[in-house]
Parts: structure tokens; C-alpha cells; sequence
């Protein structure tokens, strides 16, 4: 994923979700809907998880120090990792709460075209904010299915924001079917119902989400068509004869480490050796751009025993 379609999806959806953050908050005001509370607190949080994600991405552009002789590439995925465990979950609890809350001491809705006008208004603008990130991540998604991709992608922000703006649409769904339901029946449980469904859709989305994003912060390997391209480049049957084994290791989105051992001729020169160390280095670049940290270390390929 390129940092510039990773940030276009999230100011997209950042500026949808402040100006609905806003709305659903002066409908609660009118209305005492907690289905509209509820919604205005998964919308601050949401445009605080889309500030974390924007910070995430600048801090891991410093370059590499002494002490992170890799860089701060993977900061990006401590920030998308408090986005899923904190915010996500933040919301969705104080959800559930609202709506037990509200279930146990129910009140009718007042002034009901508020919150019935303002979900309107919010599925319209997630809408558009949904289809962005949905634009950006037909871009580098491929062929892949979208459970593939959310569980795939080593960027965390577009899998973020996705299952953001989902679940999101999914919410406010919810909260105007309580609303509706409320108004239809006099009942006010209806609406905290609805609130509570808000509340277990967000802390589903913090789980799926906590679960990639740790599986990033632990390490992953390259792609298994990234890891056929630098297979198939080490060795050019020449001064490398084969590849013994290999590891490879995401240091950040954009940049993938790869280590290595090489099988040479055992009677090359160092100058020989050394000049095809180079060579691999150059054609595993070449054919996988993002692998910019590369350790290729030769040794003599013995013919096994039996």
C-alpha cells in the first residue's frame, strides 16, 4: 500500500466522522436517544482512531538511529494495534453500557426526526468515506478476497479504516432500526437494544482487528509470490549455485528484510564471492523492491550423506 492511497482513505474518513460526530451529539441533545450517544462517542472514536493512524505514519518516516538501526517502520503497526485494543474498545463498552442503561430505565424519544435525520445523514456520509477506502484498497489488493486482504496486508491502515467505515454502516443501521422501532412501539427498550448491538459489533471489530495487527507487531514473512521472486533471483547457476535457506521479516509496510544463505563454488575467490554477494543483492532488489535490508551470507553446499 502507498502511503499517499493509506492517507487519502484515512482524511477521508476522519472528516466524515468529525462532522458526524458532531451531528449525532446535537441530536442526543434534542432527542435523549442513547442510540445517538452511543454513536456519537463510536464516531469520536473513530476520528481518533483515524489520528492515531495519521501520527503512526509520520513517526515511522524518521530515519534509523544507533539504537533502531531498522528504523520506525513498524510503528505503524503499534499505532493500528491501540486503534483496535483501546479506541474500538472504548467504544463499543461504553455502547453496551448506554444500552443496558437504557434498557433498565427506558424513556420515550423526544423531537424523533432529529435522530432519524441525522442517521440519514451519517449513512450517506460513511457511505462515501466506505467507498474511498474501498477504491484504495482495490489498488494493491489484487486478486485477493477481502477476508484475504484484511488478514494479508502488512499496511494496517486501509484493513483499519475498511472494518472502520463497515462497521460504522453497520451502527448506524442498527441505531435506526432502534430508533425506528422505539418510535413504531412507544417503547424506549428498542433503543437500547439497538445500542447494545452497537456495542458487540464494535468489540468484534476491536477483536479481528487486535488479532491482525499483533500478528504484524510479533513478524511476518514476505508474501509467498515475494518470497518465489527472491528465490528465483539469488541464484544465477553461475558463482550461486543455490539457495540453502532463507528467512524474511517485515520491518515496516514498505520495507522487508531478507537473510540468507548461499551455496558458491568452493574454489571462487573472495573477490569472486564478494562480487556475486553484490550481484544477488541487486537482482532480489530488483525483483522485490520493498526488500531494502539484505544479509546474504555464502557457505559451500554439501552433497548430502546417506
Amino acid at each position: 500500500m502507498s502511503a499517499s492511497g493509506g492517507t487519502k482513505a484515512i482524511v477521508a474518513a476522519l472528516g466524515a466522522n468529525l462532522a458526524i460526530a458532531a451531528a449525532k451529539f446535537v441530536a442526543f441533545a434534542f432527542s435523549g436517544s442513547s442510540s445517538m450517544l452511543a454513536e456519537g462517542v463510536h464516531s469520536l472514536a473513530d476520528s481518533g482512531n483515524q489520528g492515531l493512524l495519521l501520527l503512526g505514519g509520520k513517526q515511522a518516516k524518521r530515519a534509523a538511529t544507533p539504537e533502531h538501526p531498522f528504523g520506525y517502520g513498524r510503528e505503524r503497526y503499534i499505532y493500528g494495534f491501540l486503534v483496535s485494543i483501546v479506541l474500538f474498545t472504548i467504544g463499543g463498552i461504553f455502547a453496551l453500557y448506554e444500552g443496558y442503561e437504557k434498557i433498565k430505565h427506558p424513556h420515550e424519544l423526544e423531537h424523533w426526526y432529529w435522530p432519524v435525520g441525522v442517521l440519514v445523514f451519517a449513512i450517506i456520509a460513511e457511505g462515501f468515506s466506505f467507498r474511498t477506502a474501498i477504491k484504495e484498497s482495490n489498488e494493491v489488493r489484487g486478486k485477493l478476497t477481502w477476508s484475504q486482504f484484511v488478514r494479508r496486508a502488512k499496511a494496517p491502515e486501509l484493513p483499519v479504516v475498511l472494518l472502520e467505515d463497515l462497521g460504522a454502516l453497520v451502527g448506524l443501521i442498527l441505531a435506526l432500526g432502534g430508533v425506528c422501532l422505539a418510535l413504531a412501539t412507544g417503547n424506549g427498550v428498542w433503543d437500547g437494544i439497538g445500542t447494545m448491538c452497537i456495542g458487540v459489533l464494535l468489540v468484534l471489530i476491536a477483536l479481528v482487528l487486535a488479532a491482525e495487527t499483533k500478528s504484524l507487531l510479533l513478524g511476518e514473512a514476505a508474501d509467498i509470490d515475494q518470497v518465489a521472486k527472491i528465490r528465483e533471483a539469488v541464484v544465477d547457476g553461475r558463482t550461486v549455485t543455490a539457495l540453502i535457506h532463507m528467512r524474511t521479516l517485515h520491518l515496516g509496510p514498505e520495507e522487508l528484510l531478507v537473510a540468507a544463505k548461499i551455496a558458491v563454488q568452493h574454489d571462487d575467490s573472495a573477490a569472486d564471492v564478494a562480487r556475486a554477494i553484490d550481484a544477488a543483492e541487486a537482482r532480489i532488489r530488483e525483483a522485490v523492491p520493498i526488500a531494502r535490508v539484505i544479509y546474504l551470507e555464502p557457505d559451500i553446499l554439501r552433497p548430502a550423506t546417506t
